[in-house]
């Protein structure tokens, strides 16, 4: 039974509803979604979402793994990435669970690096520099974060930042929303 299957059949019996009375809330027959429940037949996604409106829950609740229930963050589960044309190289450090509202992430900015674009975006950014100096400059004013210090700012405010020195810098940063 893949997953899909196994959450509709688990959310069917929390809410105490027979196969009969899903059918009538979806318009779906009750042998077609027999076979979905046993992983027997493929689901347009158009099926899907009455599924997820019978139920009173959001698409989504069905590709939230429950495999990425997992508060804890093992340094060897910790892997550096790269955002295309970009040089800062991002860990994750966060936990995964469905509702997670936060981003704390680990960045390293080369020597000398200045982000080519200017950001706005919803959210917030609270990032701490561990090693190094970096320039945060938020809507148009330039601030000298050191290591120790540290800056919030609303995201909606145009931002970027930039590596003034000639080793790298490292920031931890905690954002909003979720976005890797």
């Amino acid at each position: 039974m893949d997953e899909v299957s196994h959450k509709i059949r688990s959310l069917r019996l929390q809410q105490n509803l027979t196969l009969k009375e899903l059918s009538e809330k979806t318009g779906l027959s009750v042998s077609f979604l027999s076979q979905v429940e046993r992983g027997g037949s493929s689901l347009a996604i158009t099926s899907l979402k009455k599924i997820a409106d019978a139920f009173n829950v959001p698409i989504t609740n069905f590709f939230e793994s429950y495999k990425n229930q997992n508060f804890y963050v093992k340094k060897t589960d910790q892997k550096p990435f790269q955002i295309e044309s970009s040089s800062l190289l991002y860990t994750r450090l966060a936990g995964e669970f469905s509702g997670r509202s936060l981003e704390p992430i680990l960045v390293v900015m080369p020597p000398g690096l200045k982000q080519d674009n200017v950001f706005n975006h919803p959210g917030e950014e609270f990032f701490y520099v561990l090693e190094g100096v970096v320039i945060f400059n938020v809507d148009g004013t330039e601030y000298i974060v050191k290591a120790g210090e540290s800056i919030h700012y609303p995201s909606h405010l145009p931002h970027f930042w930039l590596n003034p020195l000639d080793h790298e810098a490292k920031i931890l940063g905690i954002t909003t929303p979720v976005i890797f």
